[in-house]
């Protein structure tokens, strides 16, 4: 494909601009309204690259890139929906609608998985709130100037970060800070720079955080990774942006100072593998050395079909990409409106593998990123004449908990860890008391 825009210069649209988006005559006016209530709750902006190469207007409302990049009515609660709406045809003051998004914000579990009062280290006996250290070997570090991105995706579980509520928010531009922790916690091999997404920042942003890092010379750092969508909604980052290519060399200068780059790429369609400025833009990324391993939640009414999963994994084994996660929508934000039963992720997980090679069946999932950990939904089996749902930790608070098998009593229609119950009989999962115990620790910490 040939792009016809200007791919020297992201153009964003918001709430602001809608009007500048000619596609979105096909729009009535009722779903542009929706637009408008969902997007002042929960954050919206979309870029040229988007709406000209991505999403096929024909499909719409119910185009998948559509779907994951502007609100739509049900991705609120009925109730929040009403009252916004209410608000805004009644002409309120800003301030007035600023109060009830926060309120509602609020009520849609903003910080899941105890991202803020387990996963914040204290360091030097102040909350490090730039970071966050859930897994002994993984520290997550949020660079202040790369907390946006080219385009939100609706389903984001970060969305807080571009909320403008500030007690929401991730950010650090204290990478000092962040190499005297790492020479004090020996055990962390890995960091990824996340967000918004890191791959917003300039050349010479991207090169202080990283090289600064490099540097250092950390005998026990020994992997960077980068979350990033920029592949995808932006690809001319690595190939016509001004400073393309000195990102790249900043990628080379990592990998060929013996540490391994892994480009953790966001693709939730294949029609996003599509264009040929992704294909470009991801062999120019792997030239530098760089590995490129691939993740997407799966998400009710955009890839919920084990069919776009086949054709995903192998498109991006094909352009050299790894593919590692299928994660289950995390129960924050919008997850009412994406979420699939974890019986049936399974089984879309399961008939997707089956039909692709050994290459391309890396992807590790259905995977939910709960308090305790990565939890693998194994799917369902019988034991002792019971039929039970079989999980297992990928990842855990406590590495002990890691890969050891546990049962849930069946449940079609759950779909995250807190609606499922123990099998045979048991009031708890195994790993529930020593949770309650770190919990309670960390009520100390200053980090509630």
């Amino acid at each position: 494909m040939i792009s016809v825009i200007d791919t020297t210069r992201c153009k964003t649209y918001h709430l602001g601009n809608l009007d500048q988006i000619p596609q979105l005559e096909v729009l009535s006016e009722e779903q542009r309204f929706d637009i408008e209530v969902v997007g002042r709750v929960l954050p919206f902006k979309v870029n040229n690259f988007v709406t000209d190469e991505l999403i096929q207007w024909d499909d719409v409302p119910d185009d998948p890139v559509f779907l994951l990049t502007f609100p739509q009515r049900d991705m609120l609660r009925p109730h929040h929906y009403d009252e916004m709406a209410a608000l805004i045809r009644a002409g309120a003051d800003r301030s007035i609608i600023r109060r009830l998004a926060d309120r509602i914000r609020l009520e849609l579990n903003p910080h899941p998985a105890g991202q803020l009062n387990l996963n914040v280290p204290v360091f030097q006996n102040e909350p490090f709130f730039g970071m966050q250290h859930k897994y002994d070997q993984t520290v997550l570090f949020f660079p202040s100037q790369g907390q946006t991105c080219y385009a939100y995706c609706s389903f984001c579980f970060r969305w807080p970060q571009f909320s403008g509520m500030s007690t929401f928010k991730f950010a650090s531009s204290e990478i000092d800070l962040l190499i005297a922790y790492l020479r004090e916690h020996p055990e962390v091999t890995d960091v990824l720079f996340t967000g918004g997404d890191p791959l917003t920042m300039s050349a010479n942003l991207l090169s202080y955080y990283l090289e600064s890092l490099i540097q250092a010379d950390i005998p026990t750092l020994r992997r960077i990774r980068i979350g990033t969508k920029t592949l995808s909604y932006w690809p001319f980052k690595f190939l016509t942006d001004r400073d393309a290519d000195e990102v790249l060399a900043v990628f080379r200068r990592i990998t060929e100072a013996g540490k391994h780059l892994a480009i953790m790429a966001h693709f939730n369609h294949p029609r996003e593998l599509e264009p040929q400025a992704v294909k470009d833009a991801i062999q120019r990324v792997r030239e530098t050395g760089a590995e490129i391993r691939t993740q997407s939640p799966l998400l009710g009414r955009v890839n919920d079909q084990p069919e776009i999963w086949a054709d995903l994994w192998n498109e991006q084994v094909d352009l050299g990409c790894v593919p590692y996660y299928m994660f289950i929508a995390r129960n924050t934000g919008a997850q009412d409106y994406f979420s699939v039963p974890l019986v049936k992720a399974w089984e879309i997980y399961q008939s997707a593998s089956k039909q692709v090679s050994g290459l391309c069946r890396t992807a590790r999932g259905p995977s939910m990123s709960t308090k305790p950990g990565k939890i693998q939904v194994m799917g369902p089996c019988e034991v002792a004449g019971e039929k039970v749902i079989a999980l297992r930790f990928l990842q855990a608070r406590n590495p002990d908990w890691v890969h050891r098998p546990f049962f849930a009593e069946y449940n079609d229609q759950a779909v995250w860890l807190n609606e499922l119950k123990p099998a045979f009989g048991e009031d708890r999962f195994f790993f529930e008391d020593e949770l309650d115990r770190i919990y309670h620790e960390n009520l100390g910490t200053g980090t509630e």
